[in-house]
């Protein structure tokens, strides 16, 4: 097989969680060129309508459903939607995510629980919905978790704001590894990325406070960009990475390989 057809999408579907901006809108592109059809959700259905229609701008052939992933019923019903609309899931891209900046000592209860419930439990639930309901009956799935080169290690740069997310994205990376043991015999891959500092409006405080910084101690000096997890999202997600799983793959530019 020709490895432009080992890297093509088509007659794929895929769900693409916090889809409408940011990263998660750069993987519906990238899935999308390739091949896919993609199905995008994320809270606001003003930002998702923008987002499909910019998506069909660029030839790719999507929907959205709205959904707030810090409610297990909410994440339950885009399962529901998603299935119905696509038919089948080949892909989970679970994007979604939340963070806050406080110091441990300060940092709120219902903080630490609402960064608990989108960056941990909703990928559960979704995860869970999609894998029993059509990945293992159809023996086939391509599951990718967004984590962040902060479940990795603890917070750079003097950085001691980030106790929730880091928590949260570390149970991630171990998510990710769990379940590709677990369901690896229904051929169903489980990988994760684990970005750097990319402009977002997860990260713009950070950034405009040690962005300069950042730069300073990354090998590449420079930060994510919008094309930088595309080619990796697609290798994940094809045939071409077939007999990957369990791996998590930082793209940070070389700051933790220092």
């Amino acid at each position: 097989m020709s490895l432009r057809a080992l890297l093509s999408l088509e007659g794929r579907k895929a769900i693409v969680t916090g889809g409408s901006r940011g990263l998660g809108l750069q993987i519906a592109e990238a899935l999308g060129e390739m091949g896919a059809e993609v199905l995008i959700a994320a809270r606001k259905q003003s930002e998702l309508d923008e987002a499909v229609a910019h998506l069909g701008a660029h030839g790719v052939r999507a929907s959205a459903v709205a959904c707030d992933m810090s409610q297990a019923e909410s994440v339950r019903q885009l399962a529901d939607s998603a299935l119905a609309r696509l038919g089948h899931c080949d892909i989970l891209v679970n994007n979604a995510g939340a963070a806050w900046a406080a110091p441990a000592e300060d940092h709120p209860l219902e903080a630490w629980q609402k960064l608990v419930n989108v960056n941990l439990t909703g990928v559960f639930v979704l995860t869970q919905e999609i894998g029993r309901r059509s990945m293992i009956p159809r023996r086939y799935g391509r599951i990718l978790n967004i984590a962040s080169i902060a479940g990795l290690r603890g917070n750079p740069l003097n950085s001691n704001e980030g106790i929730a997310y880091n928590t949260t994205k570390g149970g991630l990376v171990n998510f990710t590894r769990a379940l590709a043991g677990e369901w690896g015999e229904f051929g169903i891959t489980v990988n994760a990325l684990a970005p750097g500092f990319f402009p977002s409006r997860l990260t713009r405080a950070a950034l405009a406070e040690f962005g300069d910084a950042v730069r300073a101690s990354t090998p590449l000096k420079r930060l994510g960009d919008d094309q930088d997890l595309k080619g990796a999202a697609a290798l994940f997600c094809s045939e071409a990475g077939r007999h990957i799983t369990g791996q998590i793959l930082a793209i940070d530019g070389g700051l933790t390989a220092i």
